[in-house]
């Protein structure tokens, strides 16, 4: 799987763990709402990591938690 795909795997789980929309996402993590729909249409590729970091503090987790996951056992680059 990709990075990107992995990436937008993960953020959707968290979505649903916190009972968050994308819409949400955006304001908590302080991100614009189409940076954010952009990158999980796959419109845009990658995410910057200070922008990774926002949605990690959206979600209360570390970057490090976001990351700890099965999804990125075996990312493939893009």
């Amino acid at each position: 799987m990709q990075l990107a795909d992995a990436t937008r795997q993960r953020i959707n789980h968290l979505l649903v763990q916190n009972h968050m929309k994308l819409f949400d996402l955006s304001k908590a993590a302080g991100v614009s709402l189409p940076t954010i729909c952009d990158f999980m249409k796959n419109d845009t590729k990658n995410l910057r990591m200070d922008t990774m970091l926002h949605i990690c503090e959206a979600f209360n987790i570390t970057l490090k938690d976001f990351f700890d996951d099965v999804l990125f056992d075996e990312v493939i680059s893009e």
